[in-house]
């Protein structure tokens, strides 16, 4: 198998494209770098095509080890043929090669086996031939009291257990089998009240639909209902469903007229097994026919089951893996809340609301506790001591996690926001995570002075400030932007998640003289140790004031200087590309593109190249980028970064939502048109937040009067829509919302 052809045809890329990033990969080249740096090698494909590139380049050479594997134990068993091997190469899934090894597969002792260690081998594969119907002169020969067969009914007994064998382990009628089997598998629950006190799973009471049709968040439903005892789950078919799987089977073992052999089914279309049969009575083609019902009854149909049972849950984990995929970039893209002093209010009861200010920078001006929650209610004293430090702070801001009353800490807020002389606004601020940070050993090594409830406060405050550069430091598995986190494949999970902070932390770059070592640590081509030196040496020297002087710091070789270096940003440098994403590999074009349009880095400064495009675009960019050195992709990156040094991409989304005023669930009511950010997309909505302590819920019907399959084609976290209340529910807290209707 080529596979660099393979993966150009799955990703309808050139075949050099494809083969040139599998030598990026293979030199250990980072996505980041790949997808900003080398797109002429690639053809410009994004981070995320990139990305699947990778898993899918992993599982061909993953499928290709075990081909060979596959062939060499067949060979040493003394099994592998010609048609063997054709089926061997011709193979594109690893289900495909573990059902050709599965008849050689060791296995453990089986009906079959015994009946094979007895001699009745021969017997089977005579029978299998069905050209002669005296079955009783054909098992005699094979009674053998000494292996325990007394009679030809028992030496046909196991010649039957053969035959199911060979039935349910063949590679052809098993792929046969999948193709009818998919669209006609019916899921069927059967509700356990008594192991389901709160009722979670009473829904699926009585729930049958056909497996294709289930969404993912349903099958995991399914999945964790099973694991809690609550549900019972199967996979069956109906009886059109079993009809046509047997008659697949039949035409594939059964010489004849398949309909002939069909099994009967009793009243709840549930097939009818015979409890013992008098083999002498049937002919060698009934004969097989019943091996074959009991070989897909007994053996295959609940191999398929399981085989379709991990294989809708593969997809689904994949599907609600997507989704935290989806909700966490935008999570981690949000805007910072530039140049301004920000407090923080992590609310609690008994223990009361930890206070935290922090100034433009991140660093802690002030600390403490008031206690304007139950069931102390202390509001006025907290109101006077959080009024004083705002004023002797010049507080701009306001962050209130959204944990542990942080209903009654809102309101507080809002009465504070009104007696206090100066103009200062209110977020609330997702605390998912900030209790894991504040007792790890990055939160006690950031400060060591403070115990882990303000250490939390400062995270909220920080994640206000600069939301990419707090939360990185956090595991996004923790980070609450998705569903049923603790039953995806963990593994699978935070490879994916560390994929999109990797990507997130890339895209906008970060500050060299600034960033702290978890934030350096996910940079592309440093790790932890690199990040370390890097900060030593800018304490040491006080500073980068050159990406040339990163050759210097301990650790950092070749490799690691050319995939980090465009990612890092030095503001205030010496030379006003190191403050942009161009990288150093590239500054001898920009000094060519310059020279070619007598431009001059101060220009750069200055903002005079406004006009650059146009001039470029008159004179052909194919022509611009021949004359500099370097392809046409890398001119426009490059033109972009000129116009606008130092620019950080965030700033042109949507900056975050403060407020000065609560409003109520009870003050809304149906018809109410509200502007609304969206705070988590899943599988059959969105959670939407719209000035009150709770979300709203836009309900994927509800969401565009176009049809759409999932929330996430059109909405994404942070957006920015209108609205419209379709139901207020005071007493469960709910509020149900629609976009369509104000649309």
């Amino acid at each position: 198998m080529e596979i660099s052809q393979v993966l150009a045809t799955k990703f309808n890329i050139k075949p050099v494209h494809s083969q040139n990033l599998i030598n990026l990969i293979d030199e250990g080249c980072t996505i980041p770098f790949i997808a900003r740096y080398r797109k002429e090698m690639h053809g410009s494909c994004d981070d995320q095509t990139i990305r699947e590139f990778a898993d899918s380049l992993l599982y061909l050479r993953n499928l290709n080890t075990r081909k060979q594997e596959v062939t060499k134990l067949l060979d040493e068993q003394g099994n592998l043929t010609p048609e063997l091997q054709k089926s061997i190469d011709e193979a594109i899934t690893l289900t495909e090669i573990e059902d050709i090894y599965r008849p050689f597969r060791p296995k453990r002792k089986t009906r079959a086996s015994v009946a094979i260690a007895a001699g009745l081998q021969g017997l089977a594969d005579a029978i299998l031939k069905q050209d002669n119907d005296d079955l009783v002169g054909l098992a005699t020969p094979f009674i053998n009291e000494e292996k325990g067969i007394n009679s030809a009914q028992e030496a046909l007994q196991g010649a039957s257990d053969i035959i199911a064998e060979i039935v349910a382990d063949d590679p052809n009628a098993r792929k046969k089998l999948r193709t009818v089997y998919w669209p006609r598998a019916i899921i069927a629950t059967e509700w356990k009240e008594d192991k389901d006190e709160k009722k979670v799973y009473e829904n699926y009471k009585d729930f049958r639909q056909v497996i294709k049709f289930i969404p993912a968040h349903r099958i995991l439903a399914f999945n964790r209902g099973e694991k809690e005892g609550a549900l019972k789950v199967d996979l069956t078919l109906d009886r059109s469903g079993y009809t046509k799987v047997f008659d697949t089977l039949m035409r594939e073992f059964v010489k004849g007229e398949a309909k002939e052999y069909l099994p009967e089914f009793d009243a709840n279309s549930k097939v009818k097994m015979p409890k013992s049969i008098d083999f002498s009575t049937l002919d060698s083609k009934q004969f097989v026919a019943q091996a074959v019902l009991d070989g897909y009854m007994r053996l295959l149909a609940p191999s398929l089951e399981r085989e379709f049972r991990n294989e809708l849950t593969d997809k689904a984990n994949e599907q609600s893996i997507k989704m935290f995929e989806v909700n966490l970039q935008p999570l981690l893209m949000q805007p910072p809340l530039k140049n301004k002093v920000i407090m923080a209010v992590d609310p609690a009861y008994r223990t009361g609301c930890k206070i935290a200010v922090i100034d433009a920078n991140g660093n802690v001006l002030d600390k403490g506790v008031v206690y304007p929650t139950p069931p102390q209610n202390k509001i006025e004293e907290a109101i006077s001591d959080l009024s004083a430090l705002i004023i002797r702070y010049g507080v701009d801001a306001i962050a209130v996690g959204n944990g542990t009353a942080s209903k009654e800490a809102e309101i507080f807020v809002t009465k504070l926001i009104k007696s206090v002389g100066r103009p200062v606004q209110y977020a609330m601020v997702n605390e998912s995570g900030a209790s894991v940070y504040s007792a790890s050993k990055l939160g006690a090594k950031e400060f060591p002075q403070y115990d882990v409830s303000i250490r939390s406060a400062i995270s909220i405050a920080r994640r206000l400030q600069d939301p990419l550069a707090e939360l990185i430091k956090i595991d996004p598995k923790s980070l609450g932007v998705g569903q049923y986190q603790h039953d995806m494949p963990q593994k699978r999970l935070g490879e994916v998640l560390d994929g999109v902070v990797e990507n997130s932390v890339n895209t906008v770059g970060v500050d060299l003289n600034t960033a702290s070592v978890p934030l350096l640590t996910h940079i592309s081509g440093l790790n932890a140790s690199i990040a370390s030196e890097i900060e030593k040496f800018r304490d040491k020297n006080k500073g980068f004031v050159s990406r040339e002087q990163l050759k210097e710091v301990p650790k950092l070789g070749e490799k690691a200087y050319e995939q980090c270096a465009g990612f890092l940003r030095i503001p205030n440098a010496r030379n006003i590309l190191d403050n942009t994403a161009v990288h150093p590999e590239s500054y001898p074009a920009v000094r060519k593109l310059l020279a070619h349009f007598k431009l001059t880095e101060q220009d750069i400064i200055q903002g005079n190249i406004a006009s650059l495009p146009q001039k470029i675009e008159s004179e052909g960019a194919k022509k611009v980028a021949e004359i500099c050195g370097i392809g046409e992709p890398t001119l426009i990156d490059i033109v972009a970064e000129l116009l606008k040094p130092g620019r950080d991409v965030r700033d042109s989304l949507p900056q975050p939502v403060l407020r000065s005023e609560l409003l109520g669930l009870e003050d809304l009511t149906v018809g109410m048109d509200l502007d609304g950010v969206v705070r988590n997309v899943i599988d059959f909505g969105a959670f939407v937040d719209v000035g009150v302590h709770t979300d709203g819920m836009v309900h994927l019907s509800e969401i565009s009067d176009t049809f759409i399959k999932h929330p996430s084609e059109v909405l994404t976290v942070g957006d920015r829509i209108k609205v419209r209340v379709i139901g207020v529910d005071l007493k469960k807290q709910r509020l149900s919302l629609s976009i369509k209707q104000v649309q």
